[in-house]
């Protein structure tokens, strides 16, 4: 089961050597519920990372209230599935609004990723981050859904990819 964002942060602040932090971010990875083979798609393929990623969302209406967003990832790259994990912390199971209204930009820079992150796995981090809220703006905007893919990719967002 994945620790809450706080508990991320708490852990993060603890550990003071990068090495111990790309370990805890591989940990984190490993504790990603698995992405099923069929949902390793070309529909779920994030574009712009170097390595491999795959997510897949789905809309869980069984909540009173506004429907929340819940997300599902893969990636070949063990940092990345730690990458992905965190993601998921900051967005997976809120609200679209919510999902929007969330900069996790400034939870990565809190975290110290910006200076320690290759080019291409920010690139990466921040494709994950924009495909997120192209989704959740697709949940907003009435996307379909699926209910065995999540978010029908044929409907435009709202930039047009």
């Amino acid at each position: 089961m994945q620790p809450p964002l706080d508990e991320i942060l708490d852990n993060f602040e603890f550990l003071d050597d990068w090495d111990d932090r790309y370990r805890y971010l591989i940990e984190l990875g490993r504790m990603l519920d698995p992405l099923p083979g069929e949902a390793h798609t070309e529909a779920n393929k994030v574009r712009g990372c170097a390595s491999q990623v795959w997510l897949e969302t789905t809309v869980d209406r069984s909540r009173s209230g506004e429907p929340a967003i819940v997300f599902r990832g893969d990636s070949d790259a063990h940092i990345v599935r730690g990458l992905i994990a965190l993601a998921f912390a900051i967005y997976s199971g809120r609200p679209a609004p919510d999902i929007l209204a969330t900069d996790a930009h400034a939870v990565f820079q809190k975290l110290g990723l910006g200076e320690h992150l290759t080019p291409q796995r920010s690139n990466g981090l921040r494709s994950m981050v924009e495909r997120i809220k192209s989704d959740a703006r697709g949940v907003l905007e009435g996307a379909a859904v699926n209910a065995s893919a999540g978010i029908d990719r044929r409907t435009p967002d709202a930039d047009g990819l």
